[in-house]
């Protein structure tokens, strides 16, 4: 089985959205794009938001991604945890997929054997090793997420080396939601390596506000520039090649 492309929103938040469309209804499209929507909630250690708890939970469902909550000195580990959770659950998936096509519809992963479950979750280990890792991270910049985003950038960092260890390759891109002068703004183009976040998060402005929705809606428009730029370039080798 070839190794897939796992395609990721990373959203790390600390409040509920209150600006532009409905974050859930964004992220169902993102999940119907094959774009899995993980949400990380940040919290103090005195904070408690129903509200805005909720709302995390709403989008990561949609999104068909993973959702936690979690006090910024634990950032880090579970930036890493979920990134690699929703990994496994989406070569699982593409598995389960694999199962149907050869013993019926209603075949998953859970209906085999013990001694062919160990087998295919041994192929879903190794293809998780070889696949090929796009990371949108979103990053909530207002006002409250002030203090938190050296935190943001540490676990951003040792996600990246977590990842690096890997076979596959990784790309990552990260925005900020509010931008300085429009809803989402790009803080780091498709790169291999975070290894420039350091002078990017110095730039970053807080706002006060949470266009969470636009800001999702953005990390689609992403991907999907991304996807034509990759067959553009196809296409112009295979021209190349055939002149």
């Amino acid at each position: 089985m070839q190794a897939p492309t796992i395609k990721q929103i990373l959203l790390i938040t600390d409040g509920c959205s209150n600006k532009g469309e409905d974050p859930a209804k964004v992220a169902a499209v993102a999940g119907d794009m094959g774009i899995t929507v993980n949400v990380i909630g940040v919290l103090d250690q005195d904070e408690i938001d129903d509200q805005g708890i909720k709302e995390i939970e709403n989008i990561s469902r949609a999104g068909g991604g993973i959702e936690q909550i979690v006090y910024a000195e634990k950032l880090s580990q579970t930036v890493q945890m979920v990134t690699r959770q929703a990994m496994t659950q989406t070569i699982q998936g593409v598995v389960n997929k694999q199962l149907q096509q050869i013993f019926g519809k209603t075949t998953a992963i859970e209906d085999l054997s013990p001694e062919k479950r160990g087998e295919v979750m041994e192929v879903v280990e190794d293809l998780g090793e070889m696949a090929r890792m796009e990371i949108l991270v979103l990053i909530d910049t207002s006002a409250s997420m002030s203090h938190k985003l050296p935190t943001v950038k540490e676990a951003l960092f040792d996600l990246s080396i977590s990842l690096n260890s890997r076979t596959g390759n990784n790309l990552y891109s990260i925005f900020s939601f509010p931008g300085k002068r429009k809803d989402v703004e790009m803080v780091l183009d498709w790169t291999e390596r975070l290894d420039s976040l350091a002078s990017v998060f110095a730039k970053l402005e807080m706002g006060g506000f949470t266009p969470t929705g636009p800001a999702l809606r953005e990390a689609i428009k992403q991907f999907a520039a991304m996807q034509q730029s990759k067959r553009s370039n196809t296409d112009e080798s295979f021209y190349e090649e055939t002149i």
